[in-house]
């Protein structure tokens, strides 16, 4: 990857590359523009083979390469801008590609096939590609240049926007469409007083009905935006400093805002093709055909710059993508070896349908959502008071022609994949939203092979279900990596699944939903027997509702830790004994629960004891370092802001805790599938950004969730500020401070496939925050699978966040006071582990190294580290070192 510095006044390089392949030499590819669309067209060429004996020359006008602009909005809420890159590392100098960044082309001189960038720099070309993208409107108001006014295109300007308003109280949005609503979400975020101005009558006119448009407007004016509609920004006002100081609208009322922010459409960025001659349509955009070329047979347009074959300017992305494939599709005919074999692709028009999260309001639109045509009437569900509209408009045959979806959009990637299609149920089934179907109602109606369950990438659902039939794909993952389908926007995941499942059971391959060979219930089925029966035994459990030939038996590694977990997060509501080593419990652990320890790789075990909020004495900090040293072991701070102790023997960890525990400290339970820390910045107290006491927070929520037993590692964070430093959005739940409370996010983890949280709720007060996390866990321990983080479980549970939501917020189900009683008992009656154990005989006889040698180890044994080729279970005894060999022959067969 190369980047240019500008060249030198007069400086006038010559004409580099460009040679036609008639010549013999290699041919050149230029690409004008690195967005979105551009770095999908690249990715194309190279899915073509095509980047293999090709120059390609990229001139991109932004200071950094490709990123996702769809995803924008999520800086504000955490997303650094190297998060939203979609090139990946190693991609460019991979394909040979030339990368030219802050360097835009200035001029294209079409007769010599010459494109010159602002740098100097002129490069001959083969092919031309035009992805140069569209540019914000800007209404000509007075006062526009003022101070203050900004658009809302680029990451430039979001930092633009994020540095004004650190002194500003008051932002105005001009503009209520998709991008006026990302817009005014992100002044909200950056704590500023929000006001939405919309000349149209409603708010996304161009996506929602009138009942859509009412439903938005009276959810969006309860998060505290204040919406104008139906008049315009007359003028910006301008103070004597020549900086932004109030909005005057068209009928006269005058807004106190000292940001404004322009978001009131976009324009095809066609000038280049304007100033060289190319066909540009009467209202924008460059002319093409249905092979993406202009009317120069060696330039191509693709994405919002280009104006279709249909007379379309697409403003969104998937047409985008589908234009930069049917683009590098057509250059393969030219170029690729055995072109002859090579399939046109044609593009003639593109699915328009759209989901967003605004302003945390689901949003959807497909099809004919506005009921345009004739012969077609609509089916409407409306529940004013939750905030859902939902509509689908469907033909006088019964053909699913297009919907409209606010509030609950959980069925989108379905009604959307149904559209042009006869559905075997009722709309009138089709349109109540999740668990709202009567009883009796028959399931999900079954979609035609050609629909379009992936409309980012066009992959059909006869192409998901051949993945699982022919290319052994049997999981969600492997069809996403096979197909592309999910990748992008991730809105059909959900469908998804249920097609990979349809499609194995049709085969034959049996789709058993049973935890394993013991029990043919699930996880959440067994928690429910558990709670519900009071059961506080595993072997009691297996007789009673194991599988008929597991019964009597012992069970396996899979369900054993998984019920005594169940049992373990129930234990004071069912009256079980909670400690883990006791009794029965002892035998169903995990290896690191035997010993209340992390095992290690060498075979000893590492001890980190709990440090809340990782606030610590001087005396305490002291005190590890002695029981360090004492005992021989080595220490590392973990990311968790807690001190970890390496290589203890078994026998050694009792003398270890006892040093600990009179200390004052506790097991910090590294070792459990339970609550390992609650991470913090130094917050208010210390910090001149800090707005909340993140410290005080933290230790609290530690220490209420310590020892809380789930289907997997929990971990947190809280963060005084929305700078971020705990990284809470990368936990499972994560709290960030506002001057007006706390906000929650959930579902985050920085595991072997990172994912940022969720935000669940906002501006909360400590009490509603606490019982809402509450709620959010049990839930969770309650319904998710076994060894299923929080960021798998909110993406795989049916309904998603959205279900959540309603759930843990609204207690959609009635079932809050239960989540929170049952809390509010694992709180009561929680014991420290170590100190159980090391007050009680039997539980201590477990920890020793040898039977023969209870007390005192022999000091004649010797612990060796591990080697390559053996990797002993027992210690071996002192003496000369016995070479280890491979035995011969031995290796794969």
């Amino acid at each position: 990857m190369t980047a240019t510095t500008p060249a030198p006044p007069g400086h006038r390089p010559r004409p580099t590359g460009g040679a036609s392949p008639s010549r013999g030499d290699r041919r050149t590819l230029v690409l004008v523009g690195h967005g979105m669309v551009g770095q999908r067209c690249l990715q194309a060429l190279a899915d073509r083979g095509l980047t293999r004996g090709t120059r390609i020359v990229v001139l991109c006008e932004e200071p950094r390469a490709a990123y996702d602009r769809v995803a924008l909005s999520s800086y504000f809420s955490g997303t650094s801008p190297d998060e939203l890159s979609l090139l990946d590392a190693g991609f460019a100098a991979e394909h040979g590609i030339e990368l030219h960044l802050a360097d835009p082309a200035v001029r294209i001189d079409r007769r010599e096939r010459v494109v010159t960038a602002r740098s100097g720099l002129r490069v001959r070309y083969d092919a031309l590609v035009l992805a140069t993208g569209s540019a914000p409107f800007v209404p000509p108001v007075p006062g526009r240049e003022a101070r203050g006014c900004f658009v809302y295109r680029t990451i430039e300007d979001l930092l633009a926007i994020e540095e004004y308003a650190a002194r500003s109280r008051s932002g105005a949005v001009v503009g209520g469409g998709l991008l006026g609503l990302e817009a005014a979400g992100a002044l909200r975020s950056l704590e500023l007083r929000t006001h939405v101005v919309e000349s149209g009558e409603r708010l996304m006119a161009l996506q929602v009905d009138a009942g859509g448009g009412a439903a938005l407007r009276r959810t969006v004016e309860g998060l505290g935006v204040e919406v104008h509609t139906g008049v315009s920004a007359r003028e910006i006002t301008v103070d004597d400093e020549g900086a932004v100081a109030g909005t005057v609208l068209s009928d006269g009322t005058r807004l106190e805002t000292d940001l404004v922010v322009f978001a009131a459409g976009i324009r095809p960025r066609d000038e280049l093709a304007r100033e060289c001659g190319l066909s540009v349509g009467e209202r924008g955009g460059v002319v093409v055909d249905e092979r993406c070329r202009t009317d120069d047979r060696h330039v191509y347009a693709v994405g919002e710059c280009a104006r279709a074959a249909d007379g379309t300017v697409y403003g969104l992305v998937a047409p985008g993508y589908e234009m930069a494939e049917t683009a590098a599709q057509d250059l393969a005919r030219r170029w690729a070896p055995g072109r002859d074999a090579v399939e046109p692709r044609l593009f003639t028009g593109a699915d328009t349908s759209t989901r967003l999260k605004l302003l945390g309001v689901d949003v959807a639109s497909f099809g004919d959502a506005l009921a345009r045509g004739e012969d077609r009437h609509e089916v409407v569900y409306a529940d004013a008071g939750a905030g859902i509209h939902r509509k689908l408009v469907v033909g006088t045959d019964g053909t699913l022609l297009g919907g409209v979806l606010v509030g609950d959009a959980e069925s989108y990637a379905a009604l959307r994949a149904l559209t042009g299609t006869v559905p075997s149920v009722p709309p009138g089934t089709l349109v109540l939203p999740a668990g709202a179907a009567p009883a009796g109602t028959s399931g999900p109606p079954a979609l035609p092979p050609q629909a379009v369950v992936c409309s980012c990438h066009h992959v059909t659902g006869a192409e998901v279900r051949n993945a699982v039939a022919e290319q052994g794909c049997g999981t969600v993952a492997e069809v996403k990596k096979c197909t592309g389908a999910g990748t992008s926007c991730g809105s059909c995941v959900p469908l998804l699944g249920q097609l990979v499942n349809e499609e194995l059971t049709a085969r034959g391959v049996v789709v058993d939903p049973g935890l394993c060979g013991c029990f043919g219930q699930t996880r959440q089925e067994l928690y429910e027997i558990v709670r519900t029966l009071r059961i506080t035994s595993y072997r009691v459990l297996l007789d009673s509702h194991g599988r008929k030939d597991a019964a009597g038996g012992e069970g396996c590694e899979v369900c054993k830790p998984t019920v005594a977990s169940i049992i373990a997060s129930l234990a004071p509501a069912i009256g079980a004994e909670p400690h883990v080593l006791a009794g029965e419990q002892s035998a169903l652990q995990d290896t690191n629960d035997h010993f209340l320890a992390n095992l290690q790789r060498n075979g000893s075990y590492s001890v980190v004891p709990r440090v809340p909020g990782g606030e610590i004495t001087p005396e305490k900090l002291i005190l590890i370092g002695e029981v360090a040293r004492d005992f021989g072991l080595y220490t590392k701070i973990t990311g968790g802001q807690r001190i970890d102790m390496f290589g203890a023997r078994v026998d050694q960890l009792p003398g270890i805790w006892a040093r600990l525990v009179e200390a004052g400290f506790e097991s910090g339970h590294a070792y459990g599938k339970s609550l390992r820390t609650v991470k913090s910045c130094v917050g208010q107290t210390w910090c001149r950004y800090g707005v909340q006491d993140s410290v005080r927070l933290a230790i609290d929520l530690e220490l209420r969730y310590r020892g809380l037993r789930a289907p997997h590692k929990l971990k947190s964070a809280v963060s005084g500020c929305r700078r971020e430093c705990a990284e809470a959005r990368s936990k499972d739940f994560g709290i960030i401070a506002t001057a007006d409370g706390w906000n929650l996010w959930v579902g985050g983890n920085g595991g072997a496939a990172p994912r940022h949280a969720d935000l669940l709720a906002q501006d909360l007060d400590e009490a509603e925050l606490i019982r809402l996390i509450d709620r959010f866990l049990m839930f969770y321990i309650r319904t998710a699978d076994r060894l299923e983080r929080t960021s798998v479980w909110l993406e795989r549970i049916e309904g998603g966040l959205d279900h959540v939501r309603r759930v843990v917020v609204e207690d959609s189900l009635g079932i809050g006071d239960e989540l929170e009683r049952l809390m509010a008992e694992h709180v009561s009656h929680y014991r420290d582990e170590w100190a159980q154990t090391l007050s009680d005989p039997d539980k201590l006889e477990r920890f020793t190294s040898f039977i023969n040698a209870p007390s005192t180890p022999d000091p004649s044994v010797a612990f060796l580290p591990e080697r390559d080729q053996v990797k002993p279970d027992l210690t071996l005894l002192s003496g000369p070192e016995i070479p280890v060999r491979p035995l011969q022959g031995a290796g794969p067969r």
